[in-house]
C-alpha cells in the first residue's frame, strides 16, 4: 500500500512540476511535435500524470491509474527512442529511456497486483523484474559514464568521500541487477534497491531543494526519484 501510495504521489509531483516548467524533459521529449501538437500532447500526457496520481492512491481507481500511468510513460520510453536513433554514441538518451522504462515497471507491478488471473500476474510481475533488473544494469552503466558529476551529488560530510559512495552505489546497482535478472533473491534486493534509491532523494534532493527552492529540476529530479523507488518496491511484491 505505501509504495503505492508514494508512487502515486510521485506521479503527481512529477506531473505537476512539468505543468509549471515547460523546459522539463518531459516537454523537451515532445519537440519533434508541430505546434501546436506539441503543447496539446504535453498537456494532455502531465495532466493524465496527474489524474493517475491520484487515482493509484485509492484501492478501488488503482487498476485504471496504473494503466493510464503505465500508458503516459510507456510513451516516453518511445520517445527517447528516437533520440537513441539520433545519436546512438550518446548516453543521454539510453539513460532517460531506462529511467523511464523503470517507472512502466512500477506501474506494471500495481496492474499485476490487481489481476485475478494467477498464471498473468506472475507473468506480468516476471516481466516488471526482468525490466527493472535492465535499468538497474542501466544505472550502474550510467554512474559509471558520468562518474564526476555523480560524486559530485554526494553530500561531502559523509565519509570517507564523494568517490567512494559513487562506487559503491554502482556496484550496488549491479549487484541487484544480476539478483533481478537471474531471480535470485530478487525480493530482498529490489527492497534494498528501493531503500538505497529512496536515501538518494533524502540526502541528495532534499537539501538541494532546501537549498534552491526555485529550481524547478530538483523538484522534478526527486519526483522522478521517487517513483523509481516506489517501482522497486511495488515489484518487490509481485515476486
Amino acid at each position: 500500500m505505501y509504495g503505492r501510495i508514494l508512487f502515486g504521489a510521485s506521479a503527481m509531483l512529477f506531473g505537476i512540476v512539468s505543468l509549471v516548467w515547460h523546459d522539463s524533459d518531459m516537454w523537451g521529449l515532445l519537440l519533434p511535435l508541430d505546434a501546436p501538437f506539441g503543447t496539446v500532447a504535453g498537456w494532455c500526457l502531465v495532466s493524465a500524470q496527474v489524474a493517475g496520481g491520484i487515482a493509484l492512491m485509492f484501492p478501488r481507481t488503482a487498476r485504471p491509474a496504473s494503466v493510464v500511468l503505465g500508458g503516459v510513460y510507456g510513451l516516453y520510453v518511445l520517445s527517447c527512442v528516437s533520440s537513441i536513433v539520433a545519436a546512438p554514441a550518446e548516453p543521454g538518451g539510453y539513460i532517460d529511456c531506462f529511467e523511464q522504462l523503470a517507472i512502466v515497471c512500477g506501474a506494471v507491478a500495481v496492474y499485476a497486483a490487481s489481476e485475478s488471473d494467477a498464471a498473468r500476474a506472475l507473468v506480468l510481475g516476471r516481466a516488471a523484474r526482468i525490466g527493472l533488473g535492465v535499468c538497474a544494469l542501466s544505472f550502474a552503466w550510467a554512474q559509471v559514464v558520468y562518474l564526476q558529476y555523480t560524486a559530485s551529488l554526494v553530500p561531502a560530510w559523509i565519509l570517507p568521500n564523494q568517490v567512494f559512495w559513487t562506487n559503491f552505489t554502482t556496484v550496488a546497482f549491479m549487484i541487484a541487477a544480476v539478483a533481478l535478472l537471474v531471480n535470485r533473491r530478487a525480493r530482498l534486493a529490489l527492497r534494498l534497491l528501493a531503500a538505497m534509491t529512496a536515501l538518494f532523494g533524502l540526502l541528495v534532493w532534499l537539501p538541494l531543494i532546501a537549498a534552491h527552492p526555485a529550481t524547478l529540476s530538483n523538484w522534478s529530479e526527486i519526483g522522478e526519484n521517487y517513483l523509481i523507488a516506489a517501482a522497486a518496491w511495488l515489484v518487490s511484491e509481485t515476486v
